[in-house]
């Protein structure tokens, strides 16, 4: 099969959307797909347009992101498509994003008859109530119905979400799990000289957060819960990993947390698994992969009881649910005041997600992309 994914977010970008669609990507590459990937052009992409090894790449124009330096978004392309996917079609195609590069691939797919799935990533409609803009989480809902229903399937990562959508609309919406890989992330890899500098000892609790560092994000909590957990703990450390718009005011407000800035990979997974309490308070998640990569280091994971966490974590089994702001704090305080239930959580934690397998995930979204195509097929060969 020949397969296409457009994205507007792609590695070396940090995000979950990036590194989601290239785990797809890659994933299909591994069973033996030709794989396509249409995106913005990066800084750090080289002129001559060369793909990421066996995946091919089609690189467009795009422009920066208002308030998200480092990121970028894709601008309309409906007739560049067209002129390349007319003699060779992809079988199906896989739309990641909502942008105008979004829009123009579900446009060329419909006007080529190429089947098409789209991933409801992002929750734009929390966004607006984020970035002061409650009164528009109406139209933004809209406006992603209206892009969404306009393919053949829409993947989500969650039963949670999948209901929320279809009461409200959204025609369908299928769920596509998610994994970790737990190769990569490992409680084995608890760094003490790492701890060292950032002020740890042995006894020492650490809280971390790892994620974008930006509004969205619900940061004031986790900064209010920690000062309660310092309150009883007072030698506990704060430790940001990440970067984002709103880093500068946090770390100005907070002289004492610790920012260690975007890491990737093996230094990830070592920052990760030499943590003891993992801070999540984001309320706009679609999943949050970072609870599941969290889980995987043998961290205990505090979110709110939705998205992965939701899916995943055992309540006082792998950490704790959250329902409301005072129940996360409480829930932080608790778990910070027991080492050796801390602990145990996080062992509980690891052995949980270990039956998470990308390799399931891909061939799960391998069979999706496959009978869209022959449901394409079928359609072309009666209307001949």
């Amino acid at each position: 099969m020949r397969y296409a994914l457009v994205t507007e977010t792609w590695p070396p970008e940090v995000n979950g959307v990036a590194l989601t669609v290239q785990g797809l990507a890659h994933g299909l590459l591994a069973r033996g797909h030709a794989v396509e990937v249409v995106r913005p052009r990066q800084p750090e992409d080289p002129a001559d347009g060369t793909g990421e090894g066996a995946i091919a790449t089609l690189l467009l124009r795009g422009a920066a992101l208002p308030r998200y330096p480092g990121l970028r978004f894709g601008l309309p392309a409906t007739r560049t498509l067209l002129r390349h996917w007319k003699h060779a079609p992809p079988d199906a195609l896989y739309v990641a994003t909502e942008g105008p590069l979004g829009w123009s691939a579900l446009r060329a797919a419909a006007r080529l008859g190429i089947p098409v799935a789209t991933g409801l990533h992002t929750r734009f409609d929390h966004y607006m109530r984020d970035y002061g803009m409650p009164w528009l989480e109406g139209t933004a809902l809209a406006w992603m119905r209206r892009f969404h229903n306009r393919a053949d399937a829409t993947l989500v990562p969650t039963v949670e979400l999948l209901d929320f959508l279809r009461m409200r609309g959204f025609e369908r919406v299928t769920r596509l799990a998610r994994a970790v890989d737990t190769t990569q992330l490992s409680p084995a890899l608890r760094d003490d000289t790492l701890r060292a500098a950032w002020g740890a000892g042995a006894d020492t609790l650490v809280a971390i957060h790892v994620g974008r560092i930006a509004p969205e994000k619900n940061l004031d909590l986790a900064v209010r819960a920690f000062r309660a957990i310092q309150r009883r703990r007072p030698q506990a450390r704060f430790v940001w990993v990440g970067d984002g718009p709103a880093r500068e005011t946090l770390a100005q407000a907070n002289p004492d947390f610790v920012f260690c800035g975007v890491q990737r990979s093996a230094e990830l997974a070592r920052h990760f698994a030499s943590g003891d309490l993992f801070l999540f308070p984001s309320r706009s998640e679609t999943f949050g992969n970072v609870t599941l990569e969290a889980m995987a280091s043998g961290v205990p994971t505090l979110a709110f009881d939705s998205g992965a966490a939701r899916e995943h974590l055992g309540d006082g089994v792998h950490g704790a649910l959250a329902r409301d702001e005072a129940g996360f704090i409480d829930a932080a305080v608790r778990l910070a005041g027991d080492d050796e239930t801390l602990w145990a959580m996080g062992r509980a934690a690891r052995a949980a997600v270990l039956r998470l397998r990308p390799e399931q995930v891909a061939a799960d979204f391998d069979a999706l992309l496959a009978g869209l195509a022959r449901r394409g097929d079928s359609r072309a060969a009666l209307a001949a």
